[in-house]
């Protein structure tokens, strides 16, 4: 007895998760492609409120988080960034007296307010909630995360369909056939392209889904528990056991958002230390001139001083006693486990950082490629499809063929959002679309 293909079926399911999940895949290109260019389109936009005119010395950070918030009427100083270079201006995070987050640019040698932002309203802020969570709070989040892990089975089982058969000669599989009709041209534009461009593909929405709030907090909680997570050598004291972890208090790098937070020892000193203070410690450390310092948000919290710049290897995370001025924890690149150097790379990668210019012509090419190939697939699919029909091809059920059964179950676990959709959709097969005569006629064919 013959063997049966399971061909047919992975290509309907490659045709379903393509169909399904391709508007969104459309909004994540175009987020995506325009977000690699965020240091780029900031310094356009707000280039009147990042660059002063050097002068002879910069005011005190103490006087200029007072004239930041006397200018938006009071509040909380939440953050001070001093500014890389000295044709940088001063940013001062406010949350003032109506729970609004603002942003105060002053000149630091003259003492100028260049321009107050709300924060939730910055154009880049907004993309990377629409690329990150749709603009959809947690369920965004989710959704996100499902349709990036539907894409690595999608991609995969394009590879499959795309893998040369015996005696397939080069064009079709490695080049295009652009004299072979429309029908091949099309075919080859979606298929072939799809070879090329996987590898990218695959890294970007890995490397992506190192953000989520289900896979990749599991991946962040694997990593740290895994051995390549926290040396104690980061800490001037013994390891702290706090519930507090660093993306609670602070805007930091991925590698550090699972950091322990130590408490500041209230019986160093009575008064917090000067932001004054603080900046100098930061600068004794060494730490990238772009660096970011967070204050307490409690009478135990501690100052952080954050910066993930454009290179992985310049990040750093450095948390200082509020009341001694000290520094209680020191964590950087070169105290990452190889798994987490890994991650930190792929993820400056991801964002178009690590290697400049051409780091975002590659990001710009995949998200371009990707958009050109669900276009593509859904034409051909437009073209092809019976009338009232899905146009998939017939095939037994999943249940006969072992070895897709095994590789989906798989990457089920592997990705667990993708296995609780297997599930929602077995059981919407079963108890819905069967039982409607029209629908299941539309589906199955």
């Amino acid at each position: 007895m013959q063997k049966q293909s399971s061909t047919p079926l992975i290509w309907r399911w490659h045709l379903y998760a393509g169909l399904i999940i391709a508007p969104f895949l459309i909004i994540l290109s175009i987020t995506g492609a325009i977000y690699l260019f965020k240091f780029d389109i900031e310094d356009y936009i707000y280039k009147d409120y990042y660059q002063v005119e050097p002068g002879d010395s910069k005011l005190p950070p103490s006087d200029l988080a007072n004239t930041a918030l006397n200018t938006v009427g009071g509040g909380e100083v939440t953050r001070y960034r001093p500014g890389e270079n000295e044709s940088r201006s001063v940013e001062v995070g406010i949350l003032d007296n109506d729970g609004e987050s603002l942003t105060v640019f002053l000149d630091p040698y003259t003492r100028t307010v260049l321009g107050v932002i709300n924060d939730d309203t910055r154009p880049m802020e907004l993309l990377a909630d629409a690329h990150s969570e749709l603009m959809a709070g947690t369920f965004g989040d989710r959704i996100v995360e499902l349709i990036a892990s539907w894409t690595v089975i999608m991609i995969l089982s394009g590879l499959y369909l795309w893998f040369p058969k015996s005696k397939e000669k080069i064009k079709g599989v490695f080049t295009f056939r652009f004299n072979k009709g429309n029908r091949v041209r099309w075919r080859d534009l979606h298929a072939v392209s799809g070879f090329w461009l996987s590898g990218g593909i695959l890294f970007f929405i890995l490397s992506g889904m190192l953000w989520t709030g289900f896979w990749g907090t599991g991946v962040q909680q694997m990593t740290t528990a895994s051995g390549f997570g926290y040396p104690p050598s980061i800490w001037t004291g013994p390891a702290p056991e706090s519930d507090t972890v660093t993306e609670e208090i602070a805007d930091v790098s991925w590698a550090a958002e699972q950091l322990p937070v130590a408490e500041s020892d209230m019986f160093s000193g009575l008064n917090q230390a000067s932001i004054n203070d603080i900046v100098a410690t930061a600068e004794e450390t060494g730490i990238h001139p772009s660096y970011d310092i967070f204050y307490p948000g409690s009478d135990t919290g501690v100052f952080t001083l954050s910066t993930f710049p454009r290179r992985a290897q310049d990040e750093a995370t450095i948390h200082i006693d509020q009341y001694a001025g000290n520094v209680i924890a020191d964590y950087r690149y070169d105290h990452y486990g190889p798994l987490g150097k890994f991650m930190a790379l792929a993820i400056t990668i991801h964002k178009g950082l690590q290697f400049g210019i051409w780091n975002q012509i590659f990001g710009l090419l995949i998200c371009i490629g990707l958009i050109g190939m669900v276009v593509t697939g859904f034409w051909m699919w437009i073209r092809r499809r019976p009338q009232g029909q899905m146009g998939a091809p017939k095939s037994k059920s999943i249940l006969n063929f072992k070895g897709p059964l095994t590789i989906l179950i798989i990457l089920g676990i592997i990705f667990p959002l993708v296995g609780l959709s297997l599930i929602f959709v077995f059981l919407l097969d079963r108890l819905v679309i069967r039982r409607i005569p029209k629908l299941n006629h539309f589906i199955h064919g």
